[in-house]
């Protein structure tokens, strides 16, 4: 894990609350990348919810974890999916057919692959989740 990739080291602070039982988790420092992948986590039902929290510097998100994700992490490095390539990232990351979500960020913001393919936009995968 790069130590100065803050969404790695968020992913990989809240794979492990979550692992460990965790009901909630803070990341620090708080950017809007990591913030757009929290929104799908929570769209998608990985985790309760979670909160900006202002601190006077970066900010932090706090998050409610409800003991759903097996897993999740960077894709590194970030590969350009067309719309019609997520199933190929989607063998590669995710454990299963329709198991999982891949966080993609496109011309139209970060979202799951799932609305990714639906809308017929490609975009980066950055994140993953299961």
């Amino acid at each position: 894990m790069a130590g100065n990739d803050p969404l790695s080291s968020a992913l990989s602070g809240l794979d492990n609350a979550e692992s460990v039982g965790h009901l909630s988790h803070t990341v620090q420092p708080a950017s809007n990348v990591i913030g757009s992948v929290l929104e799908v986590f929570y769209d998608r039902g990985y985790i309760g919810g979670f909160e900006f929290v202002d601190d006077g510097k970066a900010g932090r998100f706090e998050i409610e974890l409800k003991g759903a994700i097996n897993h999740c992490g960077v894709v590194k490095p970030r590969y350009s999916a067309g719309a019609d390539e997520y199933e190929k990232w989607e063998k590669r990351y995710l454990p299963a057919r329709d198991y999982g979500a891949l966080v993609v960020t496109t011309s139209h913001g970060v979202m799951s692959h799932y609305e990714a393919r639906e809308q017929g936009i490609g975009g980066q995968v950055i994140a993953y989740v299961y």
